[in-house]
């Protein structure tokens, strides 16, 4: 086969191409591992009740929903970490899907959590998603949505 200036260029062009596919692939993976460590980070200064954790982890905007339908700005969500009442046993975000969308990643996961009150204890399995935005090169929660699992059929 005979090479023509087009087929090199065409190759030059794939090469270009191929190239800035892999950082972007890169990037985004960073971007991955950094949004999983900062909702992990989100999960333990939950539980732990550590105010300044969950200050620099949410946005000033923070939308907080429940599944209870309950919505929360900032210094509520913060507020009501801080004051709940009830002992957090466990708490696990499994089945967790990361989604890069340029400065915003959305989060889904199960809450799966056992926590006691009055000596009375409450197992909760909700569905939830978040909605995290890189501000100022670090990622801090906007949006938290939750919602009740349909009974096992």
């Amino acid at each position: 086969m005979k090479l023509s200036r087009r087929h090199l260029a065409a190759a030059g062009v794939l090469a270009l191409a191929a190239s800035s596919l892999t950082r972007a692939a890169v990037a985004q993976t960073a971007d991955e591992g950094a949004v999983k460590k900062a909702v992990e980070e989100l999960r333990a200064a939950w539980i732990k009740k550590d105010k300044a954790t969950l200050d620099s982890l949410t946005a000033a905007q923070l939308s907080y929903s429940h599944s209870d339908a309950r919505l929360q700005n900032k210094a509520e969500f913060i507020a009501g970490a801080m004051t709940r009442k009830g002992t957090v046993k466990s708490l696990e975000w499994p089945e967790m899907t990361v989604q890069i969308v340029g400065d915003n990643a959305v989060v889904r996961h199960l809450w799966v959590a056992e926590s006691e009150l009055d000596g009375k204890v409450t197992n909760t399995k909700i569905g939830v998603m978040q909605v995290w935005q890189k501000q100022g090169g670090h990622w801090k929660l906007l949006a938290r949505s939750s919602w009740k699992l349909p009974p096992p059929a």
